[in-house]
This record gives C-alpha cells, structure tokens and sequence, in this order.
C-alpha cells in the first residue's frame, strides 16, 4: 500500500484493489483477505470459510469508532451514527432508531440537527456504501479517492491490513477431491457457498482423479457458470437470474492425494 501511494505520481496510476493470497508455509495454509474476494475450502463435501469480506456493513463499528474520534475526517458532512433511513427536518426533536460503534441493536434518540447528515455508513448488502461512494473498506491504493464533489478524503477509512486465517494441511487426510477456492466478488456476487462446492464436485467427478487439469476446469466452470449467457436483457444465468456484471477471477487449489501436484 505504501509502495502504491509512493509510485502512483510518477507511475500515473489511480485508484485500488482488493487483495486475497494463499500461502503454503510448513503444512499450513495461510489466507490472507483484505477486501471483499472470498475463499473456501472444501473438504469430503464439508464447507469451511477462509476469509470473510471487508464491507461497510461488516466494517461499521470499526468505521464509526474512527469518525467519533477523529469527527474532522467526516468533514462536516456526514454523521458517524447509523439510522434505519435518512432523517427528514419536519423529524427534528422526533425519536428515532439508532446504532453507534458500540452497538449491535438498535436504541432510540431524539433526532437533532448533526443527525440530518448523511450518515458514514449507508445502505445493505451489495448497495452498503462508505461516505456514499465505495462498497469495500479494505483494499490496497486508493489513496486521492474523494468523496464525490467535495474534498473529503476517503482513504482514512479504508485498511490495507488483511485478515489471517489458518488452516492445519496435517490434521486432514485430504483426497483429491478437496479444494481451496479463492474467487473475487464476481463469483460471489451470483454464486453461493453451496453453489460453488456443487459445481466443484460435479466438474471433478468427471475427471480422473490424477488428471491435473481437473482443476482448472473447475476454475472455468465457476466463471462461465457466474457470468452466464448474453441475451437480449443482459448477461443471464441459467435461472434466467442476471449474471455477474463484475470481474471474475477464480483458483482452484487441490489439498492432496493423487491429484496434488507440488
């Protein structure tokens, strides 16, 4: 992160990225996740999560305890307390459900003139938004990101340190049909966990279990699979659903047996 702020001058480079990395060190498999990419492993049909993705919704108490301590990074534009929908000026001295960094649930408050602002963290899911302008709120880069005409800066808020998760090779006995699964949020967006472990057995079971290819088709399968078909109205799943309209980046990684090639 620091090298892509000192290069991003003289490279004349923008903008960031979400990072996911797996590293075999020892017997041991090391994922590290910053961002909203995802990776699973699956072992004898069983699904075990590797990473969990980094998004205002995920990220809201750690997002708020910076504002309420730093207020001026909010730029007298946003409020760091979270309400279930925007405040109206005919709600003032009004109550209304609220959460801070320190909660979980929600207490009411009577509304003041600061609680008009828009708050930090707005929307759910897919459409959860920092400061109304990025969905992910860790990442590498992004260092000029500014809040939308204003000169609000958003990098504050945003984390380069990733999650480290930990996953023992040598307590399993692993077959060729286990696998590592990393997949940026493209797959994800469209493709559950359930999803992608059916479609990892199904494209296996047809191949031998020493073909090294196997995997790679699989990495294929889950991409067309989350893309979908070009029709008419768009990109379209196989459920007519419409497809990822991200970028989508998936490795299949195999744990072992015949089929590990080292």
């Amino acid at each position: 992160d620091d090298q892509i702020e000192r290069e991003r001058a003289s490279q004349h480079l923008a903008g960031g990225c979400c990072a996911l990395a797996a590293i075999y060190l020892m017997g041991k498999f090391y994922v590290a996740n910053a961002g909203d990419s995802r990776a699973i492993i699956i072992r004898n049909g069983e699904i075990i999560p590797m990473s969990r993705e980094f998004t205002p919704e995920t990220e809201r108490q750690r997002l708020q305890f910076l504002a309420l301590l730093r207020p001026e990074l909010l730029g007298k534009e946003f409020t760091h307390l979270e309400f279930p929908r925007r405040i109206q000026p005919k709600e003032l001295g009004k109550k209304m459900l609220y959460r801070d960094q320190n909660m979980n649930g929600w207490a009411y408050k009577k509304i003041e003139e600061d609680d008009l602002k828009f708050p930090l963290v707005f929307g759910e899911g897919k459409k959860a938004r920092m400061m109304a302008t990025i969905g992910v709120t860790r990442g590498l880069g992004d260092h000029d990101l500014k809040v939308f005409s204003s000169n609000i800066h958003i990098k504050p808020f945003l984390s380069c340190f990733p999650e480290v998760r930990v996953y023992d090779l040598t307590q399993y006995e692993h077959c060729p049909d286990d696998v590592l699964v990393l997949g940026t949020d493209g797959l994800w967006d469209v493709t559950n966990d359930k999803e992608v472990a059916g479609v990892v057995m199904e494209v296996l079971t047809s191949y031998e279990p020493n073909d090294p290819c196997r995997y790679t088709m699989v990495a294929q399968e889950l991409v067309v699979r989350s893309r979908g078909v070009l029709k008419e109205r768009g990109w379209r799943l196989a459920n007519d659903k419409l497809g990822s309209g991200d970028d989508i980046s998936v490795f299949v990684i195999p744990l072992g047996g015949p089929g590990n090639y080292t």
